[in-house]
């Protein structure tokens, strides 16, 4: 059986993401290299899970693709939450922009905000 070890998603600045996914996200720095760009992160209550790469969108077919999803507003991973209206509050408190409130969806809560790192992050919270 074969497991998800590790996904990426680009960023403008694997620093400032590093920052905005530990502080404000509240996800454990798994990795932390800042003289090589290099910012690993984990869910805080499952470190030995899927790590999340930040990853710089040096090259141009990441940036384009990054780009071209900012642009069209599609998210570029999604994130779920037990508590989509505690998270988007506590959230809102802190500045962070959504492009809407939670929304009822036929499979569950949804919202989207911008993670301030060229990226549109989807929050869901999926029925018990």
């Amino acid at each position: 059986m074969m497991k998800i070890a590790m996904c990426s998603i680009p960023v403008t600045d694997p620093l400032k993401a590093h920052q905005f996914y530990t502080e404000i996200l509240q996800f454990k720095s798994h990795l932390y290299m800042p003289e090589h760009q290099l910012a690993i992160v984990v869910d805080e209550g499952n470190p030995n899970f899927t790590k999340l790469l930040l990853e710089p969108n040096s090259n141009s077919i990441s940036k384009n693709y990054q780009e071209g999803l900012y642009q069209s507003a599609i998210p570029i991973i999604v994130l779920n939450t037990e508590d989509i209206q505690q998270e988007y509050h506590r959230l809102k408190q802190l500045g962070i922009n959504f492009m809407k409130e939670p929304t009822k969806q036929a499979w569950g809560l949804e919202t989207v905000f911008d993670d301030t790192c060229g990226n549109y992050i989807q929050l869901v919270q999926l029925p018990n």
